[in-house]
Formats: C-alpha cells, sequence, structure tokens
C-alpha cells in the first residue's frame, strides 16, 4: 500500500491552486481555498511559492481591503510553453502561455513510409520552429517543451520503448530530440494517450474528481484512462493500450506483430482493409490516410452506400471494444478525440451511442456517457504543454506532479 508524504501533499496542493487559477482566471485567496477545500493557511504559503517563482501575480483586489482579499492570476508574461503531437502522418507543435492558452500552432507533414527517427525528429523541429517563427518567440522564451510520440514510452529514461506503427524498438529519442532542438530546456517525453488524458482532465468537460476514459482515434486507437481524477500509467507507462487488445480471434495482422487486435479494425489503415474488402477497385482505397478519411466523410455526406456500410462495420468494431472497456472499468463518462474521430464525429456518435448499449451490462451503461471531448484545439498537444508546466515547476524548485 502506498502512503503519501508531506511533499507529495504540497505538490498536490500547489497543482489544485494553479488548476483553479486556469479555471477560474483570477480568484483570490479566499476563493482558492473554498474551491480546493485546501486550508487558507496551506493556499497562503503555496500562492507565496509561485508568487517568489513568477508564475502568479497580483492583478487586482477584490471587495475588502488588504492583502488577502488580492484577485491572483498566472503570469503569462515571462515564458511559453510548447506542446508536440507527432503521429505517424504530422508533427503539430502548439504554443501556449503559463495559464494554458492556445496561442499558435505548425503543423509539418510527415512520411508514414519513412519511419526512421531521424526523419521524425527533424519532422518535429521544423514544426517547433515554425510556431516558433510564427508567434515571433524568441527560442530563449520557452520555458518548457512536452513533445508526444506514439507507442510506449517511459518518461524517465525518455526512452520509445516500442512503436508498432513505425517499428521502433528501444529508441533514445528524448537526445537526438534535445540536441536537434537545441533549446535551453530538456523535452518531456509521453505518449497521447496520457496527454489527452490530463488535457481531459484539466481542461476538459466536466469535473475533475471522477473515473473517465479518453478515446484516441486516428492512425492507431488507444485509452487514456483516469480513476478517481488521477492519472493510470500502468507500471511501465503502457496502459491505454486497449488497440492491442483482440476484437477478432486469428483476425486480421495488426502492426503491432499479433492478429484481431482492435486497432486493425477501428485505426485509419483498418478502415482502408474494410473498405478493400467492400469495394476493391473502390477509387478511396488507395489514397493516403488523411485524404481517404476526407472521401470518407465526403461518401457519407453523399449518401454513398459503400461508405455507410464502411462506418457501420467500423463503428460495430468501434463499440464491441468500447464495451469491454464499460464493463471493465466502469467509468462515469467516455470521451472520444484523435483526428479520424474528429473529422467523422457527426456520423460516428449517433451510431455509437446505441451500439456500445447493445454491448454493455445495463448497471454500467447506466452511469456512463459518452461524448465528444471538448477542448477546443488539440487535446494531444495541450496536454504535452501542462506536462511542460510541471517541469517548469520542478526547475523553480517546486516539484509538482499533475494528476
Amino acid at each position: 500500500m502506498s502512503t503519501r508524504s508531506a511533499s507529495d501533499i504540497r505538490n498536490e496542493s500547489r497543482f489544485a491552486v494553479l488548476r483553479q487559477l486556469l479555471t477560474s482566471g483570477m480568484a483570490t485567496r479566499q476563493q482558492l481555498a473554498v474551491a480546493t477545500t485546501l486550508s487558507t493557511a496551506t493556499v497562503a504559503n503555496v500562492v507565496a511559492e509561485l508568487q517568489d517563482a513568477g508564475l502568479v501575480h497580483v492583478v487586482g483586489k477584490g471587495a475588502s481591503v488588504g492583502r488577502p482579499s488580492s484577485k491572483l492570476a498566472i503570469n503569462n508574461e515571462p515564458l511559453r510553453l510548447i506542446g508536440v503531437d507527432v503521429a505517424e502522418t504530422y508533427a503539430t507543435a502548439a504554443l501556449y502561455s503559463l495559464s494554458l492558452e492556445h496561442l499558435h500552432e505548425h503543423t509539418e507533414p510527415l512520411d508514414d513510409t519513412d519511419n526512421q527517427p531521424a526523419t521524425v525528429v527533424a519532422g518535429v523541429a521544423a514544426a517547433v520552429r515554425g510556431v516558433l517563427a510564427a508567434a515571433e518567440i524568441s527560442p530563449d522564451r520557452v520555458g518548457g517543451i512536452g513533445i508526444s510520440v506514439p507507442g510506449q514510452v517511459m518518461p524517465g529514461t525518455g526512452v520509445s520503448v516500442f512503436a508498432p506503427n513505425w517499428d521502433w524498438h528501444q529508441v533514445n529519442l528524448r537526445d537526438q530530440l534535445e540536441a536537434k532542438l537545441d533549446l535551453d530546456v530538456g523535452v518531456h517525453l509521453d505518449n497521447p494517450l496520457k496527454a489527452v488524458t490530463v488535457a481531459a482532465l484539466w481542461l476538459g468537460n466536466g469535473p475533475a474528481t471522477d473515473t473517465m476514459v479518453v478515446v484516441n482515434l486516428g492512425t492507431g486507437v488507444g485509452v487514456g484512462i483516469a480513476i478517481a481524477g488521477r492519472l493510470v500509467r500502468g507500471t511501465c507507462n503502457n496502459a491505454g493500450e486497449w488497440g492491442h487488445t483482440t476484437l477478432v480471434q486469428d483476425g486480421r495482422p495488426c502492426r503491432c506483430g499479433r492478429r484481431g487486435c482492435v486497432e486493425a479494425y477501428v485505426g485509419v489503415p483498418g478502415m482502408q482493409l474494410t473498405l478493400a474488402e467492400l469495394a476493391p477497385d473502390h477509387s478511396a482505397v488507395a489514397l493516403h490516410q488523411d485524404e481517404f478519411i476526407a472521401a470518407v466523410a465526403g461518401g457519407l455526406d453523399a449518401a454513398d452506400p459503400i461508405m455507410a456500410e464502411l462506418l457501420d462495420r467500423t463503428c460495430a468494431s468501434l463499440a464491441y471494444g468500447l464495451g469491454d472497456v464499460v464493463n471493465l472499468l466502469n467509468p462515469d463518462r467516455i470521451m472520444l478525440c484523435g483526428w479520424m474521430f474528429g473529422a467523422l464525429r457527426t456520423w460516428i456518435m449517433p451510431r455509437l451511442t446505441d451500439l456500445v448499449a447493445a454491448q454493455a451490462l445495463e448497471a454500467s451503461l447506466d452511469v456512463v456517457s459518452l461524448q465528444p471531448l471538448e477542448i477546443g484545439r488539440n487535446p494531444v498537444t495541450a496536454g504535452m504543454a501542462i506536462f511542460a508546466l510541471e517541469d517548469v515547476l520542478a526547475r523553480r524548485g517546486l516539484p509538482s506532479r499533475v494528476v
């Protein structure tokens, strides 16, 4: 049984105060104490630390006179955060203020047929340079950078242990990224499932204290899990690889080396295989992934029966997989995101709601809501910016844990 030290409690208190300031924009110490349920003495101490570190400042006065009524806010001026979402087909770098306001974004396409680490690293560097140029920000104003890459990643060592869609094994990615980026700060490396879950906890639609699952749908698929408001990482940061659980016994080959995985039917390459089975000569079969999904959306909009059947089969597979998630974890919320979902959301949600209901146990179904993740822009870049904020605090002598 794990126990929390005084340092752990202090770290949690810092992030409780920061998260409340992000939510409210500004607040007095008394308001922070009420909202976080921390004691006024604890809030006062945390605020003093954050002010000394230059991360929080006074922006006005409350209704009464005296220091305790000062209105506080996160100081956005000194530093910027960068969150990077790297997938098989693109690298998107987004610039954020310390209060996690999305400021600028730049995307570089990646060639999904070239899986060499050096190629991916070069694409990430181009995306980061692009967003800094667009914002006219010098690299020395970057206070922290978080980069998400698919597959199993070890944040502590910066190693990509296994990325099935790139066939990577034990790639020391952080060292390569830091050498190419040449910033004054180190890189926080993690995977998109953890990033989207942190973004949902901090910025998503609903409270951050429940049990939820965030489903990321794109080239690959997976879930991020939070139980009682805490990110679930697993023993080796591999929790959430739901895309590599078995959907069909001895089914299609998956790029992880196994057969019948959820991803082989629900990920974009899996959808392409389904279309090839339905209509081998269809013009969309051989398209690049993003063009393929655009063609699916166009076909659905035009009531193309082949595309409708493709979506029905994909949603059925997705529903079987999500039914298992509901029955296993009993979450309050399942939230969907990802570039494929974003393009097909209009057609996926109505089908999925009914299909999942047929796969889940009644008691679990009664307490779960199925909804899109609503946090504005890319939840992966937002989540990685939050991890970067954690690094900023650590360098200021205020080590903290986001969730």
